[in-house]
């Protein structure tokens, strides 16, 4: 059966994440411990016992994903003898689980993502003062409406510098925007004269993957530069592209790029099922794409792997 490892981006931290896999497995607790030296910092502890309101933070949040979701695949490497390189066809993440997904394929080393993350955190909530941006859900709307509703909403106000975008296609009918605030309220009000079925406001801290992120954009562009990039094993489908990339330079833009452009995952998860993926496996905290995905793809097998639980039924499922 074709898999596809995908990884999960912000909004699926949870105080406790990779704890017990930690305690249960060595080659988990290397990961986390790696990282906690890397970044000089006992993120792990802020992991497994938080407070959430620190691990929420944009720089927390973003590498604390990330060694998630690569100690859980390091443990269903040791366990269960799964080779991302020989029974996956492509890795795919989520916004920062992007740099997740790289990094499973060997594209990245974990220091160089771990740094990156943190930088990347770092700058995406410098980049607009808090109060001026605001993230929304939309639900029960196509895309097309939805990025109607944006460009009306900005123009609606008459504002120099109002901005509304669309920032993820997340499908099923789940499109989220972001931009100004005022923007996004006005967005709201639109798409529910529209027929959407709700639209929320998002506790984020700042307007992610739109033009408001442009100098979060700039500082990823100049860290990108010194970091080495290799051909992922196996290829990568990118949120800009959404479809594979595996050129070392296509993928440094495309990093680069995604900050202010839309995460294209209902695009990118239909590339995977039209390329004969019929098993997605999610691997790190929460079961966020795992739920999308079973709404895009029909017929697909889509299964969480972040714990010991999920380890064991990961073998149970694997068996003939």
């Amino acid at each position: 059966m074709k898999s596809a490892l995908v990884f999960p981006g912000q909004g699926s931290q949870a105080v406790g994440m990779g704890k017990e896999l930690a305690k249960e497995f060595p080659v988990a607790k290397e990961v986390f411990d790696r990282v906690d030296a890397t970044l000089s910092q006992n993120l792990s502890e802020l992991m497994f016992e938080g407070p959430e309101t620190e691990l929420t933070l944009t720089t927390n949040a973003q590498p604390a994903l990330m060694a998630a979701s690569m100690a859980a695949l390091k443990v269903l490497e040791s366990e269960q003898g799964f080779n991302a390189h020989r029974q996956a066809a492509y890795v795919a993440g989520h916004s920062l689980g992007e740099y997740s997904a790289l990094c499973a394929a060997d594209s990245l080393t974990l220091e160089d993502t771990a740094r990156l993350l943190r930088l990347r955190g770092e700058a995406m909530q410098k980049a607009v003062p808090v109060g001026e941006g605001a993230m929304a859900a939309i639900l029960g709307l196509e895309l097309g409406v939805v990025v109607k509703i944006a460009t009306q909403a900005a123009s609606d106000l008459y504002l120099t510098g109002a901005i509304c975008q669309v920032a993820n296609d997340n499908g099923a009918g789940q499109v989220v925007i972001s931009g100004t605030t005022a923007a996004v309220e006005r967005a709201m009000e639109l798409a529910k004269l529209a027929g959407a079925k709700r639209a929320l406001r998002l506790p984020v801290s700042a307007p992610f993957h739109c033009a408001l992120m442009q100098p979060a954009q700039e500082a990823m562009e100049e860290a990108l530069k010194g970091v080495t990039i290799l051909p992922p094993k196996p290829p990568l489908v990118s949120n800009v592209e959404a479809k594979a990339v595996a050129d070392p330079e296509a993928i440094r833009s495309g990093l680069v790029a995604q900050v202010t452009a839309t995460v294209r995952w209902r695009e990118s998860v239909a590339y995977m099922s039209a390329h004969g993926v019929m098993r997605f496996i999610e691997l790190g905290a929460g079961k966020v794409l795992t739920g999308l995905i079973k709404r895009i793809a029909e017929g697909v097998t889509a299964i969480s792997v972040g714990s010991p639980a999920d380890i064991a039924a990961f073998s149970a499922s694997a068996k003939p």
